[in-house]
């Protein structure tokens, strides 16, 4: 499982690698006006608060750092998608099994529920998939290429192949 995230968040570097920093912050794409950055940014503060809040066994989703930094500078952003990465590392021969509570706002106030370890790594990694996939279109507009033909698609999405 960590394998699998590692390689999709290893895209995302290839993308920053290929873009200027006006292009990561260019916030100009209807109807969201939301830049490349401020996705990555969002994406990397979901699996920090993971890491955040391991220790104590408690991951608060809403505690997300929001560097706005890292929405405006490639470099920066490459560097936070690497310090996640070594933490994802580090997590190899650990107990994915591991109960812990994760805490987030639904819109009516806080919910906390137990998870697994795998679990909350499972639906970081899907919410990041899922703005990949919303990105694919912000990269699209501003004419950028696409990093890598499986950016944005979830390996169980079905491909025409017309």
């Amino acid at each position: 499982m960590i394998d699998a995230i590692e390689h999709n968040l290893k895209i995302g570097i290839k993308l920053l690698d290929a873009i200027s920093d006006a292009q990561y912050a260019d916030t100009t794409v209807k109807p969201y006006h939301s830049s490349i950055g401020s996705h990555m940014r969002h994406i990397l503060d979901v699996f920090d608060c993971i890491f955040e809040g391991l220790e104590d066994g408690h991951i608060d989703l809403t505690a997300r750092k929001r560097n706005k930094l890292v929405e405006r500078s490639t470099g920066v952003g490459i560097a936070y998608f690497e310090q996640i990465l070594a933490k994802l590392e580090a997590l190899n021969n650990s107990n994915l099994e591991q109960i812990i509570l994760v805490s987030d706002n639904l819109g009516l106030g806080m919910v906390t529920a137990k998870y697994t370890l795998a679990a909350i790594l499972i639906q970081a990694h899907s919410h990041a998939m899922h703005h990949f996939a919303s990105l694919g279109y912000i990269i699209t507009e501003l004419g950028i290429d696409l990093p890598d033909k499986d950016f944005g698609f979830n390996p169980t999405t079905p491909r025409d192949v017309a």
